[in-house]
């Protein structure tokens, strides 16, 4: 799971908050999906500024993830970058987009039993929040 951070959870709060107002969800869009709607957070960088900035280089983050290590070099690296320096490594990226943390679905699976769909806007809200809230406890 991500490293305990009041950034991150900081900012998972806030994206999930954003997501409960409506904005442009896309799971197949790299600037409007899960991990993209995080990053928007975290860079205060628009969906298509997202796309821009790696110039079309990659097609998912989870594609990205899997190759990724310290010297790529690509121009996603610097948004990894960023993700990192708050404690969401290249794991937590495809947990996110696959909202397949096990100590995530486990806290909801106590509460109340559910198939969480990666696509559904509701159901990434209620993982962001229940990351947040893991993440704070955490830290105390």
């Amino acid at each position: 799971m991500a490293k305990s951070n009041p950034l991150l959870i900081n900012a998972l709060r806030e994206t999930a908050d954003r997501l409960n107002t409506g904005v442009k969800y896309e799971w197949g869009h790299m600037g409007r999906c899960n991990c993209g709607h995080l990053v928007q957070t975290i860079t205060k960088m628009t969906d298509i500024q997202i796309v821009e900035s790696v110039d079309n280089e990659l097609n998912e983050w989870t594609e990205h993830a899997q190759e990724y290590c310290d010297t790529t070099n690509s121009k996603a690296q610097s948004l990894f970058d960023q993700l990192r320096e708050i404690g969401f490594d290249y794991e937590d990226v495809i947990k996110l987009e696959y909202l397949s943390d096990k100590k995530v679905l486990r806290r909801l699976d106590s509460e109340n039993p559910l198939y969480l769909r990666n696509n559904n806007v509701d159901d990434v809200i209620l993982y962001m929040d229940t990351m947040a809230e893991i993440l704070e406890e955490e830290l105390t």
